[in-house]
């Protein structure tokens, strides 16, 4: 059977386009994906070389298995952003979220630990998902 133009252009773009990177699996994209869970204020956003606080759940994405919360220890976490202080998907995922802003990051290995892993609990080339919570900046 032939195929119409229309036809033909459809399968191209989802195999080829934009389209083709939501099907694939996490892993094989690069980066870190921002996903809002509650808005912030829209207007305070942070600078690189700012301190911020926040609250944050890190999970592997593999499982679900968490591995830190700064919950659980009841004490926010602070850090100084784009200073590399934090993986790579917290400098270029936490510098897009207002304060107030609870989102989802989910970074993949190359944005996060790599190859190497960190500490046991995060094994090599790891997919992560953290909740966060972005709280002020300091």
């Amino acid at each position: 059977m032939a195929e119409s133009r229309g036809e033909r252009a459809a399968a191209h773009s989802i195999q080829g386009g934009c389209m083709a990177n939501r099907s694939l699996p996490l892993a094989t994209q690069m980066g870190v994906e921002v996903q809002t869970i509650t808005p912030g204020d829209q207007k305070n956003y942070p600078k690189q070389g700012q301190k911020l606080s926040m609250h944050y759940t890190g999970t592997l994405a593999s499982n679900g298995q968490e591995f830190d919360s700064s919950h659980k220890r009841n004490k926010p976490f602070q850090f100084t952003i784009g200073l590399g202080q934090v993986i790579r998907g917290w400098d270029e995922g936490v510098i897009k979220m207002s304060v107030g802003e609870k989102a989802k990051l989910i970074i993949t290995s190359d944005f996060g630990y790599g190859a190497q892993g960190a500490g046991g609990v995060i094994p090599p080339n790891a997919d992560l998902i953290f909740e966060v919570e972005l709280l002020e900046i300091l």
